[in-house]
Protein backbone atom coordinates (compact mmCIF):
# COMPACT_ATOMS: atom_id res chain seq x y z
CA UNK A 1 0.00 0.00 0.00
CA UNK A 2 1.53 3.24 -0.97
CA UNK A 3 1.56 5.72 1.63
CA UNK A 4 0.65 9.21 2.04
CA UNK A 5 2.84 12.50 2.71
CA UNK A 6 1.32 14.54 5.70
CA UNK A 7 2.50 18.40 5.36
CA UNK A 8 0.85 18.80 8.97
CA UNK A 9 3.60 19.92 11.70
CA UNK A 10 3.28 18.31 15.00
CA UNK A 11 2.88 20.43 17.72
CA UNK A 12 4.93 18.88 20.16
CA UNK A 13 8.03 16.21 19.98
CA UNK A 14 8.94 13.79 22.56
CA UNK A 15 12.28 12.76 20.99
CA UNK A 16 15.29 14.64 22.03
CA UNK A 17 18.40 15.87 20.25
CA UNK A 18 20.42 13.38 22.21
CA UNK A 19 18.36 10.81 20.53
CA UNK A 20 18.92 12.22 17.03
CA UNK A 21 22.37 11.84 17.15
CA UNK A 22 24.07 8.79 16.08
CA UNK A 23 26.08 6.99 19.16
CA UNK A 24 29.13 6.27 16.70
CA UNK A 25 29.20 9.58 15.60
CA UNK A 26 32.46 10.96 15.84
CA UNK A 27 31.41 14.74 16.80
CA UNK A 28 30.61 12.58 20.19
CA UNK A 29 34.05 12.27 21.22
CA UNK A 30 34.90 15.66 20.41
CA UNK A 31 32.41 17.11 22.32
CA UNK A 32 33.13 15.39 25.43
CA UNK A 33 36.46 16.26 25.22
CA UNK A 34 35.70 19.93 24.17
CA UNK A 35 33.13 20.14 26.85
CA UNK A 36 35.85 19.15 29.25
CA UNK A 37 38.45 21.97 27.83
CA UNK A 38 36.09 24.52 27.88
CA UNK A 39 34.66 23.59 31.68
CA UNK A 40 38.42 23.86 32.83
CA UNK A 41 38.58 27.28 31.67
CA UNK A 42 35.80 28.41 33.43
CA UNK A 43 37.78 31.38 35.45
CA UNK A 44 39.14 32.84 32.08
CA UNK A 45 35.70 32.99 31.08
CA UNK A 46 34.24 34.72 34.32
CA UNK A 47 37.64 37.23 34.09
CA UNK A 48 36.52 38.51 30.88
CA UNK A 49 32.85 39.32 31.48
CA UNK A 50 31.39 41.43 33.65
CA UNK A 51 29.93 40.45 37.11
CA UNK A 52 26.61 42.68 36.52
CA UNK A 53 24.21 43.20 33.31
CA UNK A 54 21.76 40.99 31.31
CA UNK A 55 23.03 37.64 30.65
CA UNK A 56 25.34 37.44 27.31
CA UNK A 57 25.44 34.41 24.59
CA UNK A 58 27.49 31.71 26.79
CA UNK A 59 31.11 31.79 25.23
CA UNK A 60 31.20 28.13 25.35
CA UNK A 61 28.62 28.34 23.04
CA UNK A 62 30.41 30.57 20.46
CA UNK A 63 33.69 28.83 20.72
CA UNK A 64 31.80 25.27 19.82
CA UNK A 65 30.37 27.31 16.99
CA UNK A 66 33.47 28.36 15.87
CA UNK A 67 35.28 24.89 16.35
CA UNK A 68 31.97 23.69 14.07
CA UNK A 69 32.63 26.27 10.96
CA UNK A 70 36.50 24.94 11.40
CA UNK A 71 35.48 21.25 10.71
CA UNK A 72 32.54 21.87 7.99
CA UNK A 73 34.61 24.57 6.35
CA UNK A 74 31.40 27.04 6.60
CA UNK A 75 32.61 30.43 4.55
CA UNK A 76 31.20 33.09 6.92
CA UNK A 77 29.76 33.26 10.37
CA UNK A 78 26.36 34.76 9.31
CA UNK A 79 25.85 31.13 7.29
CA UNK A 80 27.19 29.35 10.47
CA UNK A 81 24.48 31.20 12.34
CA UNK A 82 22.17 30.11 9.42
CA UNK A 83 23.36 25.99 9.57
CA UNK A 84 23.21 25.88 13.29
CA UNK A 85 19.46 27.31 12.62
CA UNK A 86 17.89 24.47 10.78
CA UNK A 87 21.06 21.81 11.08
CA UNK A 88 20.00 19.35 14.93
CA UNK A 89 23.57 18.42 14.59
CA UNK A 90 25.37 21.44 14.79
CA UNK A 91 22.19 22.22 17.80
CA UNK A 92 23.33 19.41 19.28
CA UNK A 93 26.91 20.39 19.60
CA UNK A 94 26.91 23.35 20.84
CA UNK A 95 24.14 23.02 23.35
CA UNK A 96 20.83 24.40 21.87
CA UNK A 97 17.40 23.00 22.22
CA UNK A 98 15.02 22.18 19.00
CA UNK A 99 12.74 25.35 20.60
CA UNK A 100 15.81 27.65 21.32
CA UNK A 101 16.39 30.65 19.21
CA UNK A 102 20.03 30.69 17.33
CA UNK A 103 21.73 34.28 18.65
CA UNK A 104 22.72 36.78 15.60
CA UNK A 105 25.52 36.51 13.54
CA UNK A 106 26.87 40.12 14.98
CA UNK A 107 27.38 38.24 18.29
CA UNK A 108 30.93 36.52 16.99
CA UNK A 109 31.75 40.29 16.14
CA UNK A 110 30.69 41.94 19.26
CA UNK A 111 32.72 39.31 21.11
CA UNK A 112 35.91 38.89 18.83
CA UNK A 113 38.31 40.84 20.92
CA UNK A 114 36.96 39.50 24.75
CA UNK A 115 37.08 35.73 23.48
CA UNK A 116 38.58 34.91 20.18
CA UNK A 117 42.08 36.99 21.06
CA UNK A 118 45.34 35.22 21.78
CA UNK A 119 45.62 34.92 25.57
CA UNK A 120 42.04 32.52 25.42
CA UNK A 121 43.11 30.52 22.20
CA UNK A 122 46.81 29.56 24.21
CA UNK A 123 45.32 28.60 26.99
CA UNK A 124 42.43 26.34 24.96
CA UNK A 125 45.24 24.62 23.38
CA UNK A 126 47.24 24.33 26.10
CA UNK A 127 44.68 22.16 27.58
CA UNK A 128 44.65 20.30 24.61
CA UNK A 129 48.29 19.52 24.59
CA UNK A 130 47.81 18.68 28.09
CA UNK A 131 45.16 16.27 27.61
CA UNK A 132 47.24 14.49 25.04
CA UNK A 133 50.36 14.66 27.30
CA UNK A 134 47.95 12.90 30.17
CA UNK A 135 46.81 10.20 27.97
CA UNK A 136 49.83 9.11 26.43
CA UNK A 137 49.27 10.47 23.20
CA UNK A 138 52.81 12.69 22.45
CA UNK A 139 56.00 12.46 23.52
CA UNK A 140 59.54 14.50 23.80
CA UNK A 141 61.81 11.86 21.93
CA UNK A 142 60.95 12.58 18.21
CA UNK A 143 59.45 15.27 16.37
CA UNK A 144 57.41 15.32 13.13
CA UNK A 145 57.44 18.01 10.18
CA UNK A 146 54.18 19.25 8.32
CA UNK A 147 54.35 19.36 4.93
CA UNK A 148 50.62 20.35 4.36
CA UNK A 149 49.62 22.44 1.41
CA UNK A 150 46.97 24.44 2.90
CA UNK A 151 45.10 26.38 0.22
CA UNK A 152 45.45 30.08 0.57
CA UNK A 153 42.40 32.35 0.15
CA UNK A 154 43.88 34.30 -2.78
CA UNK A 155 43.53 34.48 -6.53
CA UNK A 156 46.14 33.98 -8.58
CA UNK A 157 44.98 37.20 -10.07
CA UNK A 158 46.39 38.70 -6.90
CA UNK A 159 49.71 37.34 -7.83
CA UNK A 160 51.51 40.14 -8.98
CA UNK A 161 55.26 40.89 -9.82
CA UNK A 162 57.09 42.60 -6.77
CA UNK A 163 58.90 46.09 -6.96
CA UNK A 164 62.35 46.98 -6.11
CA UNK A 165 61.56 47.41 -2.31
CA UNK A 166 60.24 43.72 -2.39
CA UNK A 167 56.49 45.02 -2.29
CA UNK A 168 53.47 44.48 -4.71
CA UNK A 169 53.61 47.02 -7.35
CA UNK A 170 49.76 47.40 -8.51
CA UNK A 171 50.92 50.53 -11.32
CA UNK A 172 53.92 48.19 -12.64
CA UNK A 173 53.11 48.35 -16.43
CA UNK A 174 56.43 47.46 -17.76
CA UNK A 175 56.39 43.84 -16.89
CA UNK A 176 52.07 42.78 -16.35
CA UNK A 177 49.93 44.93 -19.33
CA UNK A 178 47.29 47.30 -18.11
CA UNK A 179 44.75 45.04 -16.01
CA UNK A 180 41.01 45.01 -18.53
CA UNK A 181 38.43 47.23 -17.15
CA UNK A 182 35.83 45.89 -14.89
CA UNK A 183 36.04 44.51 -10.80
CA UNK A 184 36.82 40.92 -11.61
CA UNK A 185 37.96 40.95 -15.07
CA UNK A 186 39.43 37.87 -16.86
CA UNK A 187 43.28 37.63 -16.86
CA UNK A 188 45.50 35.63 -19.18
CA UNK A 189 48.97 33.56 -17.25
CA UNK A 190 49.74 31.86 -20.81
CA UNK A 191 53.44 32.10 -21.30
CA UNK A 192 53.99 34.41 -18.38
CA UNK A 193 57.29 33.37 -15.86
CA UNK A 194 55.80 33.55 -12.03
CA UNK A 195 57.88 32.24 -9.33
CA UNK A 196 57.86 33.13 -5.41
CA UNK A 197 60.97 35.08 -5.97
CA UNK A 198 59.25 37.88 -8.80
CA UNK A 199 55.84 37.61 -7.82
CA UNK A 200 53.74 38.06 -4.26
CA UNK A 201 50.15 37.93 -3.56
CA UNK A 202 48.73 41.36 -3.25
CA UNK A 203 46.01 40.29 -0.71
CA UNK A 204 47.90 37.65 1.12
CA UNK A 205 51.19 38.55 1.47
CA UNK A 206 52.32 35.25 3.40
CA UNK A 207 51.12 33.21 0.55
CA UNK A 208 53.27 31.24 -1.97
CA UNK A 209 53.12 29.52 -5.39
CA UNK A 210 53.17 25.40 -4.66
CA UNK A 211 52.72 22.37 -6.30
CA UNK A 212 52.95 19.13 -5.05
CA UNK A 213 54.31 17.18 -7.69
CA UNK A 214 55.70 17.33 -11.21
CA UNK A 215 52.77 18.23 -13.58
CA UNK A 216 50.81 19.31 -10.61
CA UNK A 217 49.21 22.75 -11.19
CA UNK A 218 50.82 25.58 -8.90
CA UNK A 219 48.32 27.04 -5.86
CA UNK A 220 48.74 29.67 -4.06
CA UNK A 221 49.21 27.87 -0.37
CA UNK A 222 50.49 28.35 3.30
CA UNK A 223 53.22 25.69 3.63
CA UNK A 224 53.61 23.53 7.22
CA UNK A 225 56.43 24.54 9.71
CA UNK A 226 60.04 23.05 9.70
CA UNK A 227 61.23 21.24 12.91
CA UNK A 228 62.31 24.60 14.71
CA UNK A 229 58.61 26.40 14.22
CA UNK A 230 59.01 28.61 11.82
CA UNK A 231 56.76 28.61 8.51
CA UNK A 232 58.84 27.49 5.67
CA UNK A 233 59.55 30.38 2.77
CA UNK A 234 60.71 28.51 -0.38
CA UNK A 235 60.86 30.46 -4.06
CA UNK A 236 59.55 28.33 -7.11
CA UNK A 237 57.30 26.13 -5.50
CA UNK A 238 60.42 24.10 -3.92
CA UNK A 239 60.84 22.09 -1.05
CA UNK A 240 63.28 20.97 0.96
CA UNK A 241 64.95 17.47 1.08
CA UNK A 242 63.57 15.29 4.28
CA UNK A 243 67.21 14.74 4.30
CA UNK A 244 68.16 18.32 5.60
CA UNK A 245 65.10 18.21 8.29
CA UNK A 246 66.78 14.57 9.36
CA UNK A 247 70.04 16.74 9.56
CA UNK A 248 68.68 20.07 11.26
CA UNK A 249 67.19 17.88 14.32
CA UNK A 250 68.13 18.55 17.73
CA UNK A 251 70.64 16.08 18.92
CA UNK A 252 69.40 13.02 20.89
CA UNK A 253 65.63 13.31 18.72
CA UNK A 254 64.42 10.90 15.97
CA UNK A 255 63.11 13.14 13.22
CA UNK A 256 59.90 11.57 11.34
CA UNK A 257 59.49 11.26 7.68
CA UNK A 258 56.99 13.49 5.98
CA UNK A 259 54.37 11.64 4.54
Amino acid sequence: MRGVQSFQGAMFSYISLEDRVSAQHPLRKLRALVDALLASMSAEFEAVYARKGRPSVPPEMLLKALLLQILFSIRSERLLVEAIDYNLLYRWFVGLNIEDKVWDHSTFSANRERLFNEDLARVFFERVKHSAHWARLIGDEHFSVDGTLIEAWASHKSFKRKDSDNKVDDSDQHHDPAPPPGRNPEVDFKGQERSNDTHASSTDADARLYKKAKGDKSRLCHMGSQPDGQPQRLGGGRRDHPRQWHDRAPSGMRATKPV
